[in-house]
């Protein structure tokens, strides 16, 4: 017997036995013990981590939320688009809390439920970042002579725009679950003694096609708000949304050759960490002024600051950012 099989026992001095994949040689090479089922369980240091990390995160969210609520007749999240502001604010909390079925012991449902979960809130998500933008461009950037017609466009926008991504993310999953749909996969090679169980994606066509949707909104947003970043200082969110793009875009731009790299529990534990890592950009960067200014610089919330600022450039549409 050759040093190094794992997978074969002596019989005698003359003839091995091969163990059944479910089997795994002892290292006495003379008796076949059974593999231990593995998987990214909550019970594990990564998944305790995983999913206190996803957990506080939705927790801060939905405090955002509630400050956003709170002071809602404030100048700032009026002009932020405050209805923009709660479905985004929304959102991330379910993509938060979707990290969470990549969590646990994989079934059929789970497995569905991962990807189309993880492709329909982020492109919600970032539909609304896409409006946020648009909303910036067209308040600063279009001139129309009929105010009634400038506000027409501006209110109009965002109700097309998140519909619109999100049908055609629908359409990329629906293809993808009546195609080729994920299912439970196991691997018996990836690890010595260990049985990892994890949903195979199913058609890899399909997951690329989500994530590269996904790519492909976050960098139609950032375009959109790069040419829009020298706004008015005080509620450019031009800026802000610039930079939450890019660190999504950087996201899952390395997430795929690492997520290729890595197998059995490290490949789940990939996904989420991006997961978590692009939604928190998006809370951090775009929020994270704003509850600044709200809660620790009140003094900047006012409309007299916002007319200073907006002097020497163009204002009539700064309500509807």
């Amino acid at each position: 017997m050759k040093k190094g099989d794992s997978g074969r026992i002596s019989k005698n001095m003359d003839e091995c036995m091969k163990c059944p994949e479910s089997h795994y040689a002892n290292s006495e090479k003379n008796h076949c013990l059974q593999k231990s089922v593995s998987f990214l369980a909550y019970e594990d240091s990564l998944g305790i981590a995983l999913t206190t990390t996803a957990l506080c995160l939705s927790v801060l969210t939905a405090v955002v939320l509630v400050v956003f609520v709170k002071h809602r007749h404030t100048p700032i999240v009026k002009a932020n688009n405050w209805t923009l502001s709660y479905t985004l604010l929304l959102t991330l909390i379910m993509c938060f809390l979707s990290s969470l079925l990549f969590i646990g012991q994989p079934n059929t449902a789970t497995c569905i439920l991962q990807q189309t979960a993880f492709g329909i809130f982020f492109t919600v998500a970032l539909s609304t970042v896409l409006a946020k933008a648009i909303t910036v461009v067209i308040a600063f950037k279009v001139t129309v002579p009929n105010r009634k017609v400038r506000r027409l466009m501006i209110s109009r926008a965002p109700n097309f725009i998140i519909p619109i991504c999100t049908l055609i993310q629908l359409l990329f999953c629906g293809i993808w679950l009546i195609t080729s749909p994920p299912f439970i996969d196991q691997n018996a090679h990836a690890e010595h003694g260990h049985i990892i169980i994890l949903c195979n994606k199913g058609s890899a066509v399909a997951f690329h096609c989500v994530l590269g949707y996904l790519c492909f909104l976050a960098l139609v947003s950032y375009t959109l708000a790069f040419f829009s970043r020298n706004l008015p200082d005080t509620f450019n969110e031009a800026k802000f949304l610039s930079f939450s793009m890019q660190v999504f875009f950087c996201v899952w731009i390395t997430f795929l050759p690492v997520y290729h790299s890595t197998k059995g529990k490290v490949m789940v534990a990939m996904e989420v960490f991006s997961m978590l890592a692009s939604s928190t950009a998006l809370l951090s960067l775009i929020f994270g002024p704003k509850c600044y200014i709200i809660l620790l610089r009140p003094d900047k919330n006012v409309c007299l600051d916002i007319r200073y600022k907006s002097n020497s450039k163009r204002n009539s549409g700064l309500n509807f950012i």
